[in-house]
């Protein structure tokens, strides 16, 4: 006797088909898993990054350096009104997908907004600031160049940090694990020898208006839900004029890279 004819013998008809039914569903259950746990294994090796900040401080240049793209230098001095997606890949299969979110307060950046902090929650933040140094830019429907003061540019970054703060710290109250944060301070080749101060004046506890900015989020997340790093940066350091060597402005770039993948699990 065959050992399929065996089974058939020992359990009657009702107990087979209750036994085919369950093995048919764990078959499909499995199935059904399995979409979810590739898109699981693929995010923890390519996590989602929001790149926020107002317009002209460099998100767009920032996310080039990090996912090694060479920049369109017209672009810089332009700007983007829509979400702009980059990816970061390393030889051992790691990386991050950076999702640059326009810095115009206009629809497409509160749509951007939305959908990085809500529909689709990022794995971490990299909130770009640039010490008020941000390229000025022309009110839309307007001509001629833009100008604006250091001052009014550092009141503009508060009031840009403001909106995406409350995003931030909404999105962390409902996550089951710690969200991270990097506040970078870029155009640091324009206040080489200042570093250290201007990394201060964004740091949380710093007692300034920016760092007391970063202690409200802190209190609305929870310091044990996010996680803040300051750290500055240069994406156009070493270029002829500046005071920042090649080397070192090189050096900035991959201090953030490096940080990224150890906030993200990846060394």
């Amino acid at each position: 006797m065959s050992r399929t004819a065996r089974y058939r013998t020992i359990l009657p008809r009702s107990s087979r088909a209750a036994v085919g039914a369950t093995v048919a569903t764990g078959v499909l259950g499995g199935l059904a898993a399995a979409p979810e746990r590739v898109r699981g294994l693929f995010r923890r090796r390519f996590p989602t990054v929001a790149v926020t900040g107002m317009t002209g401080v460099g998100k767009t240049q920032l996310a080039d350096r990090l996912s090694r793209r060479s920049t369109n230098g017209g672009a810089a001095e332009v700007g983007s009104a829509v979400m702009e997606r980059r990816t970061r890949r390393s030889r051992r299969l790691h990386g991050f997908r950076f999702f640059v979110v326009p810095g115009d307060n206009a629809a497409t950046r509160l749509g951007a907004l939305d959908e990085v902090f809500h529909d689709e929650p990022v794995d971490g933040v990299i909130h770009v600031v640039a010490n008020g140094h941000a390229t000025p830019r022309r009110t839309a429907g307007t001509t001629g160049a833009a100008s604006a003061t250091r001052e009014e540019q550092l009141a503009a970054e508060l009031e840009d940090w403001t909106i995406t703060a409350h995003r931030i710290a909404s999105m962390a109250v409902r996550r089951d694990k710690p969200v991270w944060l990097v506040i970078a301070v870029t155009k640091a080749d324009l206040f080489a020898d200042d570093i250290d101060e201007v990394v201060r004046y964004y740091s949380p506890g710093s007692g300034t208006p920016f760092g007391d900015k970063v202690d409200e989020l802190r209190a609305l997340a929870g310091g044990a839900r996010l996680s803040i790093d300051v750290l500055p940066v240069s994406s156009q350091g070493g270029e002829r004029g500046s005071t920042l060597p090649p080397k070192q402005a090189a050096a900035m770039v991959d201090a953030l890279a490096t940080r990224l993948a150890q906030l993200s699990g990846h060394v």
